[in-house]
């Protein structure tokens, strides 16, 4: 584990985010439902399960700080009309980023999404798992439109 006891505590943010692609069939029953099924509703407990996993990302991560959050809010919105994107937004003021807890947090709640519609579609893939931005620390990152 990297010794992180010299840093300084600063105030540190990430957004992370990935592509569920349902097809539009899919997608288009889920609003027709208003995204509930047998198992209740697809995205309060997909929005609830990524919150969660970024809140034990260390547990999951070998080496990984435990951070404590001041924010964690996931998102799950209509991409287009076959896909949905997730996206995941954790702060805390620590002496480590908080970029594996916004990529636990939307992975995680992708799965979960996979998991409560894997029965209509087994072939809902989950694409383009990354980090959106992060600020806080030595640098600050934000991708380019072209990446």
């Amino acid at each position: 584990m990297v010794d992180v006891g010299p840093k300084a505590v600063t105030k540190r943010y990430a957004r992370a985010g990935c592509i569920i692609v349902l097809g539009p069939e899919l997608l288009c029953q889920l609003k027709e439902k208003g995204f509930q099924n047998k198992k209740g509703s697809i995205l309060n407990t997909a929005i609830l399960a990524g919150i969660m996993a970024a809140k034990q990302t260390s547990s999951l991560i070998p080496l990984c700080h435990p951070l404590p959050l001041d924010k964690c809010n996931v998102t799950i919105e209509p991409e287009s009309d076959h896909s949905l994107k997730v996206e995941c937004e954790c702060s805390t003021s620590s002496r480590t980023g908080v970029e594996m807890e916004a990529l636990t947090g939307a992975s995680v709640a992708a799965l979960t999404v996979y998991d409560m519609c894997k029965a209509v579609n087994p072939a809902i893939e989950i694409t383009t798992l990354r980090l959106e931005e992060k600020r806080g620390g030595k640098s600050d990152f934000f991708p380019t439109q072209a990446s």
